[in-house]
């Protein structure tokens, strides 16, 4: 029996190390591709992304958003939340130490560089009201709505035993058939890029 159980063991840990190792590769190929986005395209394919969002009944009644600052290497976000903030509350998510803080996005206030060199309001205010809707960036995502992330799980670990409405947005190339997965992996709600919604 003993010997049984740790076969079970052990070919679990094997299936779980082949996912970790197909994400890390994951990870890898969607970043060099999305280097070799142009700039122009990169915008073209948000303002395609976040037209879709604004016509939807989740964002329209949303009064609190939790969006993100994003980076060089994410689909941009800059310009609808300067355009969203003065009807809206955007709220913006800052690391610290394993945990996502929230943080309330005030437009002509200023911006600091946070633990993880990402952009954040600079004030000592968090956010604690409710969320009505997330807006989600990730590495890649597939058919199934499932996400993956950089790997260090801070929205998988903010989301868990919560019950919010969760878009995944992203480029084109970042929507695959199929990515790997845990049971650990919070699925979105929808999943939308330039030319795709999936609900």
């Amino acid at each position: 029996m003993k010997k049984i159980i740790s076969s079970i063991i052990s070919l679990f840990s094997e299936r779980n190390k082949d996912v970790i190792t197909r994400k890390t590769e994951l990870r890898k190929e969607i970043a060099d591709l999305k280097k070799q986005i142009p700039l122009e395209q990169k915008q073209q394919e948000a303002r395609a992304v976040f037209g879709k969002v604004e016509t939807l009944p989740e964002f329209k009644s949303a009064e609190n958003i939790l969006l993100y600052w994003s980076t060089s290497d994410e689909l941009p976000t800059h310009e609808i939340i300067e355009k969203w903030s003065v009807k809206k509350q955007i709220i913006l998510p800052t690391v610290v130490g394993e945990k996502l803080i929230l943080k309330p996005y005030m437009p002509g206030k200023n911006m600091k560089k946070g633990a993880l060199g990402i952009w954040e309001p600079d004030t000592e205010d968090n956010f604690t009201g409710d969320i009505d809707l997330m807006i989600i960036p990730g590495i890649a995502f597939d058919s199934d709505k499932n996400r993956l992330g950089r790997g260090k799980a801070f929205y998988d670990r903010f989301l868990a035993n919560k019950r919010l409405v969760k878009i995944g947005v992203g480029f084109d190339l970042q929507l695959l058939p199929r990515i790997p997965s845990e049971k650990s992996d919070i699925k979105m709600d929808k999943v939308i890029t330039a030319s795709h919604l999936i609900e």
